[in-house]
């Protein structure tokens, strides 16, 4: 017999596993950062698609001046401005509200959105019946009283809350 075997003594335990849950501290701080980057890369990528919209139009119509002042044309011109100010009236509000109307109420919801009168009642007036127009039309507006109109208007205008793919302007390249 040895020493000792007859005293009553238990087996070796172990400590219980380390549970996953609830994580330590660093990890927490962690998951904060990861949360936090990837909340801010988000907000971004948002605020840039607002953003985007805008841009393009104001380039469209930079395009549209740029292409007068080379050709001459009145008749494109008034025609693009009404095409363009009909496109960008789509994309910054809801398609239903914009599409279908014509003549004075669409110049009425162009003031409406830009609180002015200008469209009804001047200038702007052009822009219902210039896509209607034949080819051997004379324009006696003032185009660039009417370009400061539709420039005034675009910068009046609210970014659009939510913008997917479908709502993309491209920029419109003129043939020489």
């Amino acid at each position: 017999m040895m020493p000792g075997e007859d005293l009553p003594l238990r087996d070796i335990h172990l400590p219980d596993p380390v549970n996953w849950w609830p994580p330590a501290p660093g990890w927490w701080l962690l998951l904060a950062a990861a949360a936090l980057i990837l909340g801010s890369i988000l907000l971004l990528v948002f605020l840039r698609k607002r953003r985007r919209l805008k841009r393009s139009m104001k380039a469209e119509l930079v395009a549209l001046r740029q292409h007068y002042q080379q050709q001459h044309d009145r008749l494109q011109l008034v025609q693009s401005l009404s095409a363009l100010m009909r496109r960008a009236c789509i994309s910054f509000y809801p398609r239903q509200n914009a599409a279908g109307l014509t003549g004075d109420r669409w110049l009425q919801y162009l003031d409406s959105t830009a609180q002015r009168k200008e469209f009804e009642h001047g200038t702007g007036r052009i822009l219902a019946t210039a896509p209607y127009l034949p080819t051997s039309s004379k324009i006696d507006t003032d185009l660039d009283e009417l370009l400061a109109l539709c420039e005034d208007w675009l910068k009046t205008q609210p970014y659009p809350a939510s913008l997917t793919r479908r709502h993309r302007v491209p920029i419109r390249h003129w043939p020489d």
